[in-house]
């Protein structure tokens, strides 16, 4: 009987990808641990290795197809002595048959891709009268484009939807006003997981916020005197931040925790998450013992971390279970800013630009550079009480920085 091949989950917050490339065509030979496809998920472009041998017999979910859901059959593997006869036995629809009239006809839910369908809504497409080219007969992106290259019809004002549509549905954006010029852009799949995501933080997180401000005037000195002693590490603010947060959650342990609804977990091992800004969206890939690490090793990790994850390679290992994330707006010139909390984590740090201020130093006013840094906190885990111990021990070690070096 044929190997069911299916859409893998690829990160924990994985719902759904796009299958965006094969690289085994039918008929192909594959072996176990060749690559055969590309997947987009919510966070990267991950590479799916086959875990069986035998021969690619059919493409059930064909390229370019967008919000394939986990575990739906992708393709089909013949095993060894079976020929596509066997192919007609096995059900492997990704989606539900449509036939071929138009795909509203029935007066139900028309099959249709998630993006195809916010597409349609913006530019009040009916998508009953759309003829889909998906699997299926769904509606896909590259339909709504030729819809809206020859004049579809647009939906009447008032169009009939089928209850469970109704309640689902989104109500449409506002019309623009007349002659104004726009462009709507889709949404990704990390756009969408994003928007999610945070919502449901802010929505279900209990938020506060403490403040601190730091000098980083001797940290700066430090800074040059290392990166003069040597061309291989090029150290950065952000990794003496890393580094100090590691070791602050190491001398205050109770907030290197996450939240499990039926207990707080507290971690034995400090992962930091440090955002990674990127086109579309942003991702946190982890630093694994941060606090056994010194400043180069954090340097080279985080520098290689960012490129991959700009490069949509990073694997879930690599951007899942931190304990705790940082995020540094300071290259902008951002002085001060708060960070939303990414759950199950404590806390996150949100780290501003080092400005010349004024400051009193022994009675006198001067001038110092200053770093100033949030701190949001999950309430269910750190108290006002344990994020001030926190903050004061992180300002220890910027202000001191020759103890992050111990």
């Amino acid at each position: 009987m044929p190997i069911k091949i299916l859409m893998p989950q690829l990160s924990p917050t994985m719902t759904e990808g796009n299958l965006a490339k094969w690289l085994k065509q039918e008929g192909d030979a594959v072996s176990a641990g060749d690559i055969i496809a590309e997947i987009e998920t919510d966070k990267a472009t991950m590479e799916v290795e086959a875990v069986d041998e035998g021969k690619l017999g059919r493409i059930v979910v064909p390229a370019g197809t967008e919000g394939v859901a986990v575990n739906t059959v992708i393709a089909l593997l013949l095993e060894e002595g079976e020929d596509a006869g066997a192919l007609a036995a096995t059900q492997a629809a990704p989606t539900p048959k449509a036939a071929p009239a138009p795909a509203g006809a029935g007066g139900g839910r028309v099959a249709a891709s998630p993006l195809a369908r916010r597409m349609a809504e913006r530019a009040g497409l009916d998508l009953g009268a759309l003829r889909g080219s998906g699997p299926g007969g769904r509606i896909v992106k590259a339909d709504i484009d030729a819809a809206l290259a020859g004049g579809a019809p647009v939906r009447a004002a008032a169009a009939v939807v089928a209850p469970a549509e109704a309640k689902a549905a989104p109500p449409p954006p506002p019309a623009p006003p007349s002659g104004a010029r726009y462009e709507d852009m889709p949404l990704s799949t990390m756009r969408k997981i994003i928007a999610r995501r945070l919502v449901e933080a802010k929505q279900t997180v209990p938020h506060f916020y403490l403040t601190i401000d730091c000098a980083i005037d001797r940290l700066l000195a430090l800074r040059k005197d290392l990166n003069g002693r040597s061309d291989a590490y090029k150290l950065t603010v952000n990794d003496f931040v890393v580094r100090a947060v590691a070791l602050a959650l190491r001398k205050v342990p109770d907030a290197n925790a996450t939240w499990v609804e039926t207990a707080i977990r507290k971690w034995a091992s400090v992962d930091v998450a440090v955002a990674v800004a990127l086109d579309g969206g942003l991702i946190t890939p982890v630093v694994r013992d941060a606090d056994h690490k010194g400043l180069a090793a954090i340097s080279a990790e985080v520098k290689a971390l960012a490129e991959r994850a700009r490069a949509g390679k990073l694997m879930p290992e690599e951007y899942t279970g931190g304990s705790f994330s940082i995020s540094n707006l300071g290259m902008y010139g951002i002085p001060q800013f708060d960070a939303i909390i990414n759950p199950p984590q404590a806390g996150i740090l949100a780290v501003g630009a080092g400005e010349p201020r004024p400051v009193v130093k022994d009675g006198a006013l001067a001038i110092a550079t200053v770093m100033t840094c949030t701190l949001s906190c999950d309430h269910r885990i750190v108290d006002g009480a344990l994020g001030a111990q926190f903050l004061q021990a992180f300002k220890g070690f910027v202000e001191d920085p020759l103890t992050t070096l111990l």
